[in-house]
């Protein structure tokens, strides 16, 4: 883990301009600096650059943040790694926690790759089920493919390099049993998983000599969750980002023969579903996310879990169900190129193919089944946002054959965007939010005069304000050019419109409001004349309502 002190040095010696330039080209416009945002096609530059504030943000499609965000963004990588990234940009040395077990780890896992590799060139066996399975040289040495052999030739390697055997085991490579030490990967063909940085963090491994399990991967430890990794990521992930589309499949097989047949954006889970760990990866340039399965029951179940996932999260794509028991790895072997590439292009949707899968479950002859299915059917329907609840209602009425009336809307949905909006603009209001952000000290003294609720169209950018100052969403009026830097005189002379305008409207709405008594009334109607009365002389006063 980095040195949290460590992160905090690295920020405090980047500069963003020198960072961004090295990605993009920057021309001065201003005390700031100008592009065409690298995340969205332009034409005119919206993408400014703050050197004075070590902030960016675009106008055009309102991404924003500091060195290190931008980093993430721009090379898809994890909080972490961008942080390593960036050091290694600067010629900074991070500080780890743990530094020795690091490297130690590090070392362990890869000398027994190489080992098994080692293995694979002598091992017949090895070499000719691989062979028959269609797969050539070059996919072997791209995907490093080896074989793990007995046991005890496993640990006495691991002896004769000097490696510590309690990290060995920590890391998955050994275990002890009833008789002592014993290797988890015995007389299996191995498949090294990497980390999304590239760091080797454990194997899959399949029998060729009729183990119970046909295939099995190392057991979780501190660097190895398969719940988080995909198999393949790290050689895919600059195809994924190209083509914005990723094929998920079920094996190591499907994977490197898709990729020996072009399919260069191929990965596969690790012997589990998709679940929620797998979404920030998914995430990562925003693709398109096709999930291929086998046909057969598990493949189906595994399918439809991960259309409720990928639908509940807005992810775009389908899905493709291999049937009569071939995979994409047979049609690979057999030369199906071109039918492959028609299968891919036409993935269907996760939505409909959950609304399918739950209908397949129930005999729509029975009056009762179909009952239940319209039940379950409308449970997940309720569980989207409207727009796909309308869209799809006449899609299940076809498929139940009933009327469109009876799917119902049980449950409301609510925006999740939480960004500031600035569709509506008032140039004075935001000149005041800005100034606070300018000079933080501002805020405590500008707090005893003014409420949220003074601002006509910017009432939610002041209550993030109040929130937390620095929130990345308030960049967008930091970095626009349209507003003054404002003194404190000129603060002071906004200030005064604001509450004029709020006390004239106030006014109003009392004279009015048949809700107060006629004492209550004359008593606010004079305060607020008195407060408009100080605000004409040029005085700022404190909010008194």
């Amino acid at each position: 883990m980095i040195n949290k002190d460590s992160i905090e040095n690295l920020k405090n010696n980047v500069d963003i301009v020198d960072t961004i330039s090295q990605f993009l080209q920057l021309k001065k416009s201003g005390a700031n600096f100008k592009a065409c945002c690298p995340f969205h096609g332009e034409s005119t530059p919206s993408f400014v650059v703050s050197p004075a504030k070590q902030i960016y943000h675009c106008f055009g499609c309102g991404v924003g943040g500091d060195s290190i965000k931008f980093v993430m963004e721009y090379e898809k990588l994890s909080y972490p790694e961008a942080i390593e990234k960036l050091a290694s940009m600067n010629n900074f040395t991070l500080v780890y926690d743990d530094t020795e077990q690091k490297k130690q780890d590090t070392k362990a896992i890869e000398e027994i790759n190489k080992y098994y590799k080692k293995n694979f060139v002598v091992n017949d066996t090895a070499k000719e089920y691989i062979k028959s399975r269609g797969i050539y040289e070059s996919s072997i040495e791209k995907f490093e493919i080896g074989y793990a052999p007995s046991s005890g030739e496993t640990i006495n390697y691991l002896k004769s390099k000097f490696l510590n055997l309690n990290d060995a085991k920590e890391l998955g490579i050994i275990d002890t049993g009833a008789n002592g030490l014993y290797a988890r990967f015995i007389e299996r063909i191995t498949f090294p998983i990497y980390s999304l940085n590239g760091g080797l963090v454990g194997f899959g491994g399949r029998t060729i000599t009729g183990h119970n399990a046909k295939y099995v991967n190392s057991p979780q430890t501190k660097i190895f969750n398969k719940s988080r990794l995909l198999y393949g990521y790290n050689l895919s992930k600059e195809k994924i980002y190209k083509k914005k589309e990723i094929i998920i499949t079920e094996g190591y097989l499907d994977v490197i023969m898709l990729h020996q047949a072009g399919f260069d954006n191929a990965v596969a889970t690790l012997g589990t579903a998709l679940t929620k760990d797998h979404l920030p990866i998914l995430k990562r340039g925003e693709p398109r996310v096709i999930v291929a399965y086998d046909g057969d029951n598990a493949g189906l179940n595994a399918a439809f879990k991960a259309s409720l996932l990928m639908a509940h999260n807005d992810f775009e794509g389908g899905v493709i169900i291999f049937e009569k028991g071939f995979d994409p790895a047979d049609m690979v072997k057999d030369g199906k190129i071109e039918e492959l590439n028609k299968i891919f292009s036409k993935p269907k949707p996760f939505i409909p193919f959950t609304i399918d899968h739950i209908i397949s479950q129930f005999d729509l002859n029975d009056p009762q089944n179909k009952q239940k299915a319209l039940h379950e059917v409308n449970e997940f329907l309720n569980t989207l946002n409207a727009i796909y609840h309308d869209e799809y209602s006449r899609y299940i009425a076809q498929k139940l054959n009933i009327r469109e009336n009876l799917i119902k809307i049980t449950k409301s949905t609510t925006n999740r965007n939480n960004n500031v909006q600035l569709s509506k603009v008032d140039i004075g209001e935001l000149c005041i939010i800005k100034a606070i952000l300018n000079d933080k000290n501002r805020l405590s003294s500008v707090l005893d005069i003014i409420d949220a609720s003074m601002f006509d169209y910017h009432k939610n950018e002041f209550e993030i304000l109040l929130t937390n100052i620095d929130d990345e969403r308030l960049n967008s009026v930091l970095l626009n050019e349209r507003l003054e830097d404002y003194d404190d005189e000129r603060l002071n002379a906004e200030l005064l419109i604001l509450l004029g305008k709020f006390y004239s409207n106030k006014l109003n709405e009392v004279l009015y409001d048949k809700n107060y008594t006629f004492n209550e009334k004359s008593s606010l109607i004079r305060k607020i004349r008195d407060n408009i009365s100080m605000l004409k002389k040029g005085k700022l006063i404190t909010y008194n309502l």
